[in-house]
């Protein structure tokens, strides 16, 4: 039995299936302070490195626990603490622009939460606004902070897409991610060249001759 649940576990991840929009969370996630998690890392990557057979008392290993714990809780996983969600500034839009407004090749950096390997690409977002615009940082800030999860890309375009719907008040949204997945080019079918692209939009962007003038601009 034991061996069929690892069989079936692997199976959910290389068929790449995402649960909900919501990033999958316990609701204790948040009750052990930063430093007792990077303490708690450190200590079971020391024994996953010593089951690796590698010799922790060399200089250049010896440290790498640690680093790894204070990677994933300040870095890399930042953006599972809602305490590091950026503040959102937006502001009415007093010159009463009311085209497109597009930020295109958003780099970032996420990881699959499949295999933990890095999720490297862009986003392209685009709105119309319905009487408030938003600081052109805070959107590199959305994304970053969805980006530094363990991530589906489905679910990151989904996430990123209603935040900034939330924050301009309005459907009139467009969201394109493209990424590279390591855990296509670096193992299983080592992939070196294929791209990931997911979409979501909705408001004004259901025309077609909108939507087609987002995708020429990016």
């Amino acid at each position: 039995m034991e061996d069929l649940n690892k069989l079936h576990q692997e199976q959910i991840g290389d068929h790449h299936i995402g649960t909900s929009a919501e990033t999958p969370l316990r609701a204790d996630a948040f009750l052990m302070p930063d430093n007792q998690k990077i303490e708690a890392i450190a200590e079971h990557y020391h024994k996953i490195m010593e089951i690796l057979g590698l010799d922790l008392t060399d200089d250049s290993l010896s440290g790498t626990p640690y680093r790894v714990g204070k990677m994933y809780v300040k870095e890399l996983f930042s953006g599972l603490d809602p305490k590091n969600k950026p503040k959102i500034s937006v502001f009415d839009n007093k010159y009463e622009y009311n085209k497109m407004l597009v930020e295109s090749q958003i780099t970032f950096n996420s990881s699959c939460e499949h295999h933990f390997l890095p999720i490297v690409g862009v986003a392209h977002i685009g709105y119309i606004s319905s009487g408030k615009v938003i600081g052109l940082s805070k959107m590199n800030r959305i994304v970053d902070y969805y980006g530094r999860r363990p991530q589906v890309q489905e679910r990151m375009t989904i996430q990123i897409f209603n935040e900034l719907k939330a924050a301009l008040q309005t459907d009139d949204v467009i969201v394109v991610v493209e990424a590279e997945h390591l855990c296509v080019s670096s193992r299983g079918v080592n992939d070196k060249s294929s791209k990931t692209t997911t979409l979501e939009y909705g408001g004004k962007f259901e025309d077609d001759q909108i939507r087609n003038d987002f995708f020429k601009m990016i």
